[in-house]
């Protein structure tokens, strides 16, 4: 798709919108007008550009393997921090060492509208972008900066459970259950019966749209307005499958802190409905709440096909991706 000549908005994958819709544009950017070209060469192809991108790479202190960079909404104009600044928006490039990294911006993109459209999940607000070759990025909102310049508190779960690279060494981030992790919320967040039922939605939505890199790193609880701490939206949401092969869950013990499998997951080695339903008792979550819970991740949902289908991901992606979930979806009605 010409980035230049849309017809679908980048953000809400609504058809109708040359740019951003104006639901983008309120939500995203706060209603100012922002268009969707940036005002910068891809680096690659600039050599003044490149060093702005490697100068602002220094300053910004999120962590994680995908390149990330700060930036700021000027005006209707966003551009990159400088040193002192505080951004409000992450910007992630296309990165390098992955199969079809062209297609990544486009693919986490899809993933976190999913999530939010289809499955009413709370999510960082996001859109593509694109430089002005029309090289795709994808940009998402900060979640922790406040009106005023200053910061919600942020603890991520892997800061939760003790966990860093000098104490657990490199895979730190991966060594843990989701079960392990559930109970970190029950520990730390004082109405965690309503928070454990967003982790568990969140958990089985990174099972079913193959999001294995679901580390600690990429669950987090953010300060309220109250001053407790809540699940802050769901960010980094990917099908990883599309680029790496990976497994089904990035926690190395998967869903059981003791390995329990049904049986049905110990003949096809993957979970299904049984397994998620044991899941959601050891966590805390009631029955009932856990049927009403799973119900749209076991039925079709045609708005789901529908944004893939008005992605930005190549016609042979869009494809991959949609058989991956029914592949996904199979095993749990297995």
């Amino acid at each position: 798709m010409n980035s230049h000549e849309l017809n679908i908005c980048p953000g809400t994958l609504t058809e109708g919108f040359s740019t951003y819709s104006p639901g983008c544009l309120r939500n995203l950017f706060n209603g100012r007008k922002v268009h969707h070209i940036l005002p910068y060469d891809q680096p690659t192809q600039n050599e003044n550009v490149a060093e702005l991108f490697m100068e602002n790479r220094k300053h910004i202190s999120i962590s994680g393997v995908q390149e990330k960079l700060s930036f700021l909404l000027e005006k209707n104009m966003l551009r990159l921090t400088q040193k002192g600044e505080q951004g409000t928006y992450i910007f992630k490039p296309i990165p390098r060492d992955l199969k079809k990294v062209d297609q990544v911006p486009a693919n986490e993109h899809l993933t976190m509208q999913i999530a939010k459209q289809v499955y009413g999940l709370n999510t960082a607000e996001n859109a593509l972008i694109f430089f002005r070759n029309g090289t795709p990025a994808y940009i998402t909102k900060r979640f922790d900066a406040k009106e005023d310049g200053s910061k919600w508190g942020i603890e991520d779960f892997a800061t939760l459970a003790g966990k860093t690279k000098d104490i657990a060494g490199p895979n730190f981030k991966y060594e843990y259950s989701y079960e392990e992790a559930g109970m970190l919320i029950r520990k730390y967040v004082s109405a965690w019966r309503v928070e454990i039922e967003k982790y568990f939605s969140l958990v089985l939505f990174n099972f079913l749209f193959s999001n294995g890199d679901a580390h600690l790193k990429n669950f987090s609880l953010r300060e309220s307005t109250k001053g407790d701490y809540l699940l802050s939206p769901a960010y980094d949401l990917i099908n990883t499958r599309l680029h790496v092969d990976d497994t089904d869950f990035a926690l190395d013990k998967g869903l059981f802190a003791d390995n329990f499998k049904s049986e049905k997951y110990k003949i096809r080695n993957h979970p299904n409905k049984t397994d998620f339903e044991e899941f959601a008792k050891r966590i805390g979550v009631s029955e009932n709440r856990t049927e009403k819970l799973m119900r749209p991740y076991l039925e079709k949902q045609p708005l789901m096909e529908t944004l893939i289908s008005r992605s930005f991901l190549s016609q042979a992606n869009k494809r991959g991706y949609l058989m991956m979930y029914q592949t996904k979806r199979n095993y749990l009605l297995a």
